[in-house]
């Protein structure tokens, strides 16, 4: 696999002197297109931290952020009037894309009516059954991010486990749950580098294994103390992994045995259709969480479980003290969330969009593979449904630590940037590509011409 060592060697086949002139040319075009941004963002915005309002919105690899003037469908514009084709589309925030018409509408109409009760409408006694129909699962509760859903439904299976500890996959994104910012490196588990204020030796209480090794994933859960599995169905938000042939059957009957609850993390990989990954290809979790597009953009998450976790809580709470639970927040399950989701889950994570996304995200990926043939570089294309993601080496990944290694941050950077000033966005912190049902072909198309142009130069 191509790797960086030092200055002298190629990354992902490039010459770093050709990245950094590319960068630096991209760069200037970039500032020139955009003086009102420019003015605004250059020294950062008054008044946040890092001069942003989230800290991430530092990590774009542009010489500044953008100011966004309006997101509507699959493009963005900015204050400069410049519009771009979004594919990052709030990195899956807006995966059926911005501000979709019926959500739009039922955002309006609750407005008129509250926006937060502590009390149940008409909205949430539907979602409730479209859930149910939908994914599977018989039982839901309502969060406002996928970062709380994960905590609170692993907070589940610790209870009525009675086992402390759960098991992880290197280079696993789970938002930012505690315990599963962990990593291995060299073969030993360590706490994530970079993870700010943590205190705890966090590896205390999480077992790491590399996805797809059937064998370790077996000799973790053997001691029978891991109270859950959290895993993507596929290992997304770093260079994406497919599951080998086998892998999920395994890791299943594996959890059985041992008496370990399943939690499967959709909220990158609902991309593959509109009961996600898990409906597409069978999978059995005991738990199941979904964040990021359930709401069509409005902050909302959903996390489900199975009758026999459910009778297994009902029974631990019947037995525990009063009081608090340590999970749930204030805002979630607000009539809004409800509204949006309704709206979501009715009338624009259909059928009909999933097909459509699909066919244009093949398109996307046929491009993307030709382009890269065209060019000799050793690189590859790996997608899931309507997600889409180039990898800067040569051969479908197996684990995070391969992940980890094809990871180009410099080579990257500079074909994002590049892929902006030819008016086309994609994901800041990896090379995810999403398609939208209101993404058009001449868009895909768009994008295909536009890194098969960036590949040519950077590969003279």
């Amino acid at each position: 696999m191509t790797g960086r060592t030092d200055a002298s060697i190629a990354i992902g086949g490039v010459p770093p002197a050709r990245i950094a002139a590319f960068r630096a040319r991209e760069a200037e075009a970039y500032r020139r297109a955009r003086p009102r941004s420019h003015q605004k963002m250059a020294g950062g915005a008054e008044g946040f931290l890092a001069g942003v309002p989230m800290h991430w919105m530092r990590d774009w690899p542009m010489p500044f952020p953008f100011v966004v003037d309006t997101a509507k469908g699959a493009t963005l514009t900015d204050i400069d009037g410049n519009s771009l084709t979004d594919f990052c589309l709030g990195d899956t925030g807006a995966m059926f894309g911005h501000s979709p018409a019926p959500v739009a509408k039922a955002i309006r109409r609750q407005a008129r009516r509250g926006l937060t009760t502590m009390l149940p409408g008409e909205d949430a006694l539907e979602v409730g059954r479209l859930l149910a129909e939908r994914f599977g699962l018989p039982l839901w509760q309502v969060a406002t991010t996928a970062t709380d859903a994960n905590r609170f439904a692993l907070r589940v299976a610790r209870a009525v486990t009675g086992r402390d500890t759960i098991l992880v996959f290197n280079g696993c994104y789970h938002g930012t749950v505690d315990e599963t910012m962990v990593r291995l490196k060299d073969g030993r588990p360590i706490n994530r580098p970079g993870l700010a204020g943590e205190f705890r030796d966090l590896t205390a209480r999480t077992r790491i294994v590399e996805f797809n090794d059937i064998p370790a994933l077996e000799a973790a859960l053997a001691d029978g103390d891991i109270a859950c599995v959290i895993a993507e169905p596929v290992m997304t938000n770093s260079c994406m992994v497919l599951p080998e042939p086998g892998f999920h059957a395994a890791l299943r009957t594996a959890t059985r045995r041992h008496g370990t609850l399943l939690l499967i993390d959709e909220t990158h990989t609902i991309s593959t259709g509109p009961g996600g990954y898990t409906r597409a290809h069978g999978l059995e979790p005991d738990l199941f969480v979904l964040g990021k597009p359930v709401a069509g953009g409005v902050p909302a998450s959903v996390w489900g479980m199975s009758t026999e976790v459910a009778e297994r809580w009902n029974t631990y709470c019947d037995a525990k003290e009063p009081f608090y639970s340590g999970m749930g927040t204030t805002l979630s399950a607000n009539p809004l969330q409800f509204a949006a989701m309704r709206a979501t889950l009715e009338e624009v994570m259909t059928e009909a969009a999933y097909r459509h996304m699909e066919r244009l995200a093949a398109r996307l990926e046929k491009g993307l593979c030709a382009a890269i043939a065209r060019h000799g570089l050793p690189w590859h294309v790996a997608r899931v449904g309507a997600r889409v993601e180039f990898i800067c080496a040569p051969d479908p990944l197996k684990n995070g630590s391969e992940a980890e290694a094809a990871h180009a941050p410099e080579l990257e950077a500079a074909i994002h940037l590049g892929l902006v000033n030819r008016g086309c966005l994609i994901a800041p912190f990896h090379n995810m590509m999403l398609v939208s049902p209101a993404t058009r072909k001449s868009q895909v198309d768009r994008l295909a011409a536009a890194f098969d142009a960036i590949a040519e130069e950077l590969s003279r």
